[in-house]
């Protein structure tokens, strides 16, 4: 047993000798505290950071949209009565008068009718005049020559109809325009409704198109937008004639017209245009850097520096630019904000100014 005692107590001894033989200076217990306290102490330094001060400033509001060009006027020619189509004067893509006319139905017919309520008028107004005489001497009663010019009333009446379905024969062009491509061919029938060719009046031209509903109360009528065509460089200008009176509820977007002189005709209906409206210029606006906002699940914040310390404050942001974004709520001009080492700040750090 003594003997078992002494081997234990000779093995213990060779192990504490070992750990005092191969441990190094500074790697005792009292080592890793002092090096726990030495990397505290450099944690806790100030964190070097540039700042913008907050201010105002004045910036241009402008909103670029999507738009279409479309014809001042345009209408598809039809036929308002059946009849075989006996002229059609007309060359696609010509340019036509306002009055010119287009087609003409055969009217052969209703020139007969009219001719016959003529003959009738005439006899009618001898009858008249024959029965006055009489009249006045009481050869007949005032009931019979009431007749007969009740009768020349409705003759009248008549010819008036016959007349308006004449004029239904001859389509002329409600406008000068262009015509477009025909639908039918000279001696066709036509129904009513027939649609006969298209006359588009592309000078000047209209330019449609929509912005958020947020810029509905900036825009004016009878200011100016300037607009682009693909692969023209060129910039043109259209003057705004009217908006939409109410907001699409679906896209939440506002429509809007404008006019745009077009002489020779460059701008063609159908064509897609870039359109830049330049709204009410902002003359106190606060713009900040773009790389200070952090984006948070809540919405979007930033760091500014108060008593040598980095605070968070929520801000609403407006307009952006290319490099600056503006700041409608959560700050205040004269705000020192952090704009770099974002990443490594949180709430209460430490941070030095970098002069």
């Amino acid at each position: 047993m003594r003997t078992i005692m002494l081997v234990a107590g000779i093995i213990v001894a060779l192990v504490l000798g070992k750990l005092f033989i191969f441990s190094k200076p500074g790697e005792g217990p009292n080592a890793k505290k002092g090096g726990e306290s030495k990397n505290a102490k450099s944690s806790g330094g100030a964190v070097p950071v540039n700042v913008f001060v907050v201010g105002k400033e004045s910036i241009e509001n402008q909103i670029f949209a999507s738009g279409t060009v479309l014809p001042n006027e345009e209408v598809n020619l039809m036929s308002e009565i059946s009849g075989r189509l006996v002229k059609l004067d007309i060359k696609e893509g010509s340019y036509v008068a306002k009055g010119q006319l287009i087609a003409k139905i055969n009217d052969r017919e209703l020139r007969a009718q009219l001719q016959k309520v003529a003959y009738n008028q005439d006899l009618s107004k001898k009858i008249e005049a024959r029965q006055k005489k009489l009249l006045n001497v009481e050869a007949i009663n005032l009931e019979e020559y009431d007749v007969t010019s009740n009768n020349i009333r409705v003759l009248e009446a008549e010819k008036e109809v016959i007349e308006a379905q004449l004029e239904k024969t001859e389509i002329r062009a409600p406008f000068s325009g262009r015509i477009g491509l025909k639908f039918i061919s000279e001696g066709a029938y036509l129904a009513p409704g027939t649609p006969i060719a298209t006359i588009v009046q592309s000078n000047p031209v209209k330019i449609d198109f929509t912005v958020p509903e947020k810029y509905s109360p900036s825009i004016r009528l009878g200011s100016s937008v300037k607009f682009n065509l693909d692969g023209d460089p060129s910039t043109y200008t259209a003057r705004i004639l009217a908006v939409d009176p109410k907001v699409d509820e679906s896209l939440r977007t506002l429509r809007v017209r404008a006019v745009a002189n077009n002489p020779e005709g460059r701008f063609v209906p159908g064509m897609f245009v870039k359109v830049l409206a330049d709204l009410d210029a902002n003359r106190s606006a606060m713009m900040i850097p773009t790389e200070a906002i952090v984006p948070v699940l809540k919405g979007k914040k930033v760091f500014v520096v108060k008593n040598g310390k980095a605070q968070e404050a929520m801000v609403t942001t407006g307009l952006r630019t290319d490099k600056k974004i503006q700041i409608i709520d959560g700050l205040q001009p004269g705000d020192s904000l952090i704009t770099s080492g974002i990443i490594a700040i949180k709430p209460n750090t430490a941070v030095k100014v970098n002069l």
